[in-house]
């Protein structure tokens, strides 16, 4: 079955998180991602605080950016969350918006070669593995978890552009792409995360997950319009869906079919209404989507 979900985006205020989270818990969605933009919520944080509010709710952070954040305490972090709540936080990590990383002075040098760095070190430490390596950018020395998780997470990568989505196939557990992701690019993303995996000799499963920016109600088509013409993308065809339920529904089975495992909706960053569009997703389209 398709994993279908729906993003809080963080333009909304912390302290809407509690009834927007309860709330898909009590409908009955899948995932509820939250985003760590610079400088709005903390991803960590939030999830905790969601987790911790809902009964089964899976909680994705997609993404947290690594020039920010220590091996370690992601490690740490994660280890935590998955053993308070039994596997039900979903960890993307990727390389952060470079502006932004270059306003709080961690922008690298070579983005590709920290997320490998990363990736490879995030993921031994969550095998429960002692760790010391010496990288261009990640440093340990006799390095373990005491609180290892009891099973292993999976590490999600957030990935767009071809050498990153090779790596992702190759040192992730899966894949998150944005919204600006068209069928025809699940099928190229899949191919180069696939090129990645056999380069690995790797035969485990990987989880691509993709956002889908998605309006309904009054005004719908006029808001995703105006989004994507903000991002320089309202020329680009087959991006987003506007409309009722069997509209979302159909965009869904589109990236499905081109190699999608889950679909998050994505809603506009204006969207007027974030519990109804939660539960717009749980009870309508969730209906129509095997």
């Amino acid at each position: 079955m398709t994993t279908l979900g729906a993003v809080l985006r963080p333009q909304l205020p912390p302290e809407r998180l509690r009834d927007v989270a309860r709330l898909a818990d009590d409908v009955g969605l899948e995932e509820l991602w939250l985003w760590e933009d610079c400088f709005r919520e903390g991803g960590i944080s939030a999830a905790a605080a969601a987790l911790a509010w809902t009964e089964r709710l899976r909680v994705g952070v997609g993404l947290l950016p690594v020039p920010l954040r220590n091996v370690a305490l992601v490690a740490m972090e994660a280890a935590t969350l998955d053993r308070m709540f039994q596997g039900r936080a979903v960890l993307g990590v990727g390389h952060g918006v470079q502006e932004w990383m270059g306003q709080v002075g961690a922008r690298p040098e070579s983005p590709l070669t920290l997320l490998r760095e990363h990736l490879d070190a995030l993921r031994a430490l969550l095998r429960g593995e002692r760790l010391t390596t010496r990288g261009r950018y990640v440093t340990l020395d006799d390095v373990a978890l005491d609180w290892p998780p009891a099973a292993p997470v999976p590490v999600l990568a957030g990935a767009t552009g071809p050498r990153t989505l090779r790596l992702a196939g190759e040192a992730a557990d899966g894949t998150v792409l944005t919204a600006s992701t068209t069928p025809a690019g699940v099928r190229r993303a899949r191919r180069l995360i696939d090129e990645g995996r056999a380069s690995a000799c790797r035969s485990d499963p990987h989880r691509v997950v993709v956002y889908l920016l998605t309006a309904t109600g009054p005004g719908a088509e006029a808001r995703l319009k105006a989004e994507f013409a903000s991002e320089g993308l309202g020329s680009v065809p087959d991006l987003g869906v506007a409309g009722e339920a069997g509209a979302v529904a159909e965009a869904v089975g589109r990236l499905v079919e081109a190699g999608a495992d889950a679909v998050i909706l994505q809603p506009t960053g204006d969207e007027p209404d974030p519990e109804g569009f939660v539960r717009f997703a749980a009870e309508e389209v969730r209906a129509l989507v095997p």
